[in-house]
This record gives C-alpha cells, sequence and structure tokens, in this order.
C-alpha cells in the first residue's frame, strides 16, 4: 500500500469513493505476495495490482460489485480453479483476494505512518480455508472493523473475543518483526494480518575495517545504517560514504539521539570493554530485535559474567548473539561482514543457518 500512496492521497483530496482487493493468501508461485493491493475508484481508474495483470479485471469488477450490495468476500483464483482459465491466471500460483468495498483508514494510516502497526481484518465466515484446493465464491459479509496491534502490544478493537484477540496479536507482532503481512486461524475465524513494519536498520557499534562492508551489504538488503563510534578519527565519511548517519559517541550515551529500539538490529564490533559493554546492556534494554557482538568463547564467557555481575538478567543476556555471526570459515572483512549480516537475516525470518541442501534430504 505505500507505493500507491500518492495515488490514493490524490483521488481522496477529489472526493473518490475508493474500494480496495488484496491478496490475503498464496499457493505455489503466485506471481504477487500477499499485501499486494488493488486500489480501484467507482468511475474506473485503478492503482496496484493483485497478479500482476492476471486477474486486475475481474478485481476490479469485483470491487464495484462490492461497492453495490456492501460486503466483503475471499475470492480464490488459481490454476486448479476453471474460472482461472478465464481471467488468465495461467502462472502457476493461487491466490486468494480479500475484496472490499471500502479503502479502510486505518490502512492508509498505517502505511503513512513510521510502521510498526499491523491491521487486523476478520475475513468472511465463507472465505476460503488454508488448504489447497478450488473454492466457489461465497456472498461475503459486511466489512466488521478493523483492529490495530503495534509492535510494543499496543491494541485497538477487538476480534469480539479474548482467545482470538491474544493469537492475532501474537501473530500480528510475530509478523512485524520479520516482515510481511499473512492469514491466520484463531477460535474457528480466519484473519488477515497486515503488517507495516518500521524500516529495517542496522547500528553498528565500533567504525572498524569489518564495519566498512557491513554497511555496504546491510544497505543492499534494504537496512538503513547507523555507525557509532567515540573515535571521530575513525567514523569519517572517508571511510564508510555509504552510511546513512554517522554518530561520534559512547554508545550508551547516544542511544537517545538515534531512538535505539525495538527495530534495530546491533552488532558490537569494538572489542573494548569500555564501549561494547555498555552498548550491549542498552540494547539489550531497549529490546533491539537483534543484538550481537564480537569475541572468541572466552572473551564472551568473561563479559556474560560481568554483565551478569553488573545485573543483566539472564533471560536478556540468552538474547545475546557472541560470537557474533553464522560460521562460514572466512576470515577477510568482507567475509565476517556477510557472516554478520546472514546471523542478521536469518534471526529475522527464524532460518536454521543450515545449507538449504541438508534440509531437503530425505
Amino acid at each position: 500500500m505505500k507505493e500507491l500512496l500518492s495515488q490514493v492521497r490524490a483521488w481522496q483530496g477529489e472526493g473518490a469513493d475508493l474500494g480496495r482487493a488484496v491478496v490475503v493468501r498464496t499457493f505455489g508461485s503466485a506471481p504477487r505476495p500477499e499485501g499486494a493491493n488493488l486500489v480501484a475508484t467507482a468511475d474506473g481508474r485503478l492503482a496496484g495490482s493483485v497478479s500482476g495483470g492476471c486477474v486486475e479485471g475481474a478485481a476490479f469488477e469485483e470491487i464495484q460489485r462490492a461497492r453495490l450490495d456492501g460486503v466483503a468476500r475471499v475470492i480464490r483464483y488459481g490454476i486448479s480453479d476453471e474460472q482461472a482459465w478465464d481471467v488468465g491466471l495461467a502462472c502457476g500460483g493461487t491466490i486468494d483476494v480479500l475484496v472490499e468495498p471500502i479503502l479502510r483508514p486505518e490502512v492508509v494510516e498505517a502505511a503513512a505512518g513510521p510502521g510498526g502497526v499491523a491491521v487486523v481484518i476478520t475475513l468472511p465466515a465463507d472465505a476460503p480455508p488454508s488448504t489447497f484446493g478450488p473454492h466457489a465464491p461465497g456472498r461475503g459479509e459486511p466489512p466488521p472493523p478493523a483492529m490495530t496491534v503495534t509492535e510494543d502490544g499496543t491494541v485497538a478493537g477487538s476480534t469480539a473475543t479474548a482467545e482470538a484477540d491474544a493469537e492475532v496479536v501474537r501473530a500480528a507482532r510475530d509478523l512485524l518483526a520479520r516482515g510481511g503481512s499473512a492469514t491466520v486461524e484463531a477460535a474457528g475465524r480466519q484473519y488477515f494480518v497486515e503488517g507495516f513494519p518500521a524500516p529495517l536498520r542496522l547500528v553498528i557499534v565500533g567504525a572498524v575495517q569489518v564495519a566498512m562492508p557491513l554497511t555496504r551489504i546491510a544497505r543492499e538488503l534494504g537496512y538503513a545504517t547507523v555507525v557509532v563510534d567515540g573515535r571521530a578519527a575513525f567514523a569519517t565519511k572517508e571511510r564508510f560514504p555509504d552510511v546513512d548517519a554517522l554518530v561520534v559517541g559512547w554508545p550508551d550515551e547516544v542511544a537517545e539521539e538515534i531512538g535505539l529500539g525495538p527495530s534495530d538490529a546491533v552488532a558490537v564490533l569494538t572489542h573494548d570493554v569500555k564501549s561494547d559493554e555498555p552498548a550491549i546492556v542498552e540494547a539489550l534494554r531497549r529490546g533491539c530485535r537483534y543484538v550481537g557482538a564480537v569475541g572468541s568463547r572466552k572473551t564472551q564467557a568473561d563479559r556474560r559474567a560481568r554483565l551478569v555481575a553488573a545485573g543483566v538478567a539472564e533471560a536478556d543476556l540468552a538474547r545475546l548473539r557472541g560470537p557474533i555471526g553464522l560460521d562460514l570459515g572466512g576470515r577477510a572483512p568482507a567475509e565476517m561482514a556477510l557472516a554478520v549480516m546472514a546471523e542478521i537475516v536469518a534471526e529475522r525470518y527464524g532460518g536454521s543457518g543450515a545449507p538449504m541442501g541438508a534440509r531437503t534430504r530425505p
């Protein structure tokens, strides 16, 4: 939805009546992921896509139909469904598309904001199940109120049952941590959780040699980068031409200045007790999603003992990754940076870090 905001705002400024179709589930090689949007005006203007062109015409007609009868429906388009051939989805994928007669203000506000918000929509009772296979479109239901969940667990609205609320909130916070959108089941109903996560950011403590390729790799993966070091001679634009922010200062003292928080990944690379341990304490205290630090196993053991003695809780300390990075066997700075970034990505998505071939062997 973020990429459609400027067009949506322009149409809203005209007073246009907007409806929406959004992908809520995919099977196989679907052309667009969950959360892909198509927005349509009553007079026939379109923005976005739910299928890369295959079913846009059919989805637009469904939006207009929804606008007339005031109900939301989930429609399955797929190669196993005879209807798919009529609309041209012959690419091998199957998609479930939620069609609503309105464009929910909660979705627009979440897309326009700084991130860290998930919008939860209760799907009609006759929506297709999570199992693969043909499913005839149902009659649908009037769109129910949406629920919103933030990264810190703040909730507005309800699914109408405490059991479903608890399950949906857990799912929403998990999605905000790793990105994306998904349909979840709770208490006998299906809910589409549309995630608008906070922008990815990597905070690197220590303007050392490894930090230079690490900023480049992180940038390629869509992370904003911040390098923090108390030594002005090291934290320079000449050494870090691609970094988004260079901060000269002690990490624990500038944490507030840079807005260190739960959406950040933190890589502590200093090899200096005076700098790295305060940085670790502050990152753990602020609930950063990933906290890793360099050092041998002996260094890690000694560090952990000092941190426990300083009052860091065992539960928090268990979140510290050290030695930092996956074991790729490399020793060059760029190879070490790759190992660090690989662990950050694996942590975000819950990956094992194991070779894909090993996972697929019988």
